[in-house]
Formats: structure tokens, C-alpha cells, sequence
């Protein structure tokens, strides 16, 4: 790791009734991320209940140019109305890997 890459966790909650929605919609951008130099550091999915989130994600890129490029990708871009009927709420924050 280096010192300009980006650690982010991510954290995902779904609209009720569209979890298996929410979770479509990452396979498919995350799958992007690696074309920018990204990793999915670790995946995970819950069950959403008590307000927790659907999925909490921990990624990294090697730069902040790298996270915008994959940010404003246009494959990514066009399915924002996917993601705008799916995903109910997003915390998005910067940490650091503890190994």
C-alpha cells in the first residue's frame, strides 16, 4: 500500500424489498474498480435489520484521481438510476488498514 492510496469503508443501506437489488448493482461496479487500480479489500452482507446496513465494504485506490476516474466512469454513471432506486442511504469514509 502506498502512501497516496485511498482506504475507504463503505456502508450501504437498501430500500426495504430491494437488498438483492443493492447487492446486484455493487457486483456490478465493483467489478469495475479494478480497470482504476482498486481493490475490494473485504465484502460483507447483513441482514439490514435494527438500521444496520445491507453491506459494508472496505476499499482502496491508489489515488483520489483514480477513485474520481472510477467515480465518473460512464458504465457506472449510467446506472445511477439503479442505484438512486435501490440504495437507500450511503456512509462513505476514509480509514486506515490494521494489519
Amino acid at each position: 500500500m502506498s502512501n497516496d492510496e485511498i482506504t475507504l469503508c463503505c456502508m450501504l443501506w437498501a430500500y426495504p424489498g430491494h437488498e438483492a437489488a443493492l447487492t446486484e448493482y455493487e457486483d456490478t461496479v465493483l467489478a469495475l474498480l479494478p480497470e482504476f487500480g482498486g481493490r475490494v479489500y473485504q465484502r460483507v452482507i447483513g441482514s439490514g435489520e435494527h438500521d444496520h446496513p445491507h453491506e459494508v465494504q472496505i476499499l482502496g485506490c491508489p489515488t483520489q484521481a483514480a477513485l474520481d476516474t472510477y467515480l465518473t466512469d460512464p458504465r457506472r454513471m449510467a446506472l445511477a438510476s439503479v442505484r438512486d432506486a435501490t440504495i437507500a442511504r450511503t456512509e462513505l469514509f476514509p480509514v486506515r488498514l490494521h494489519r
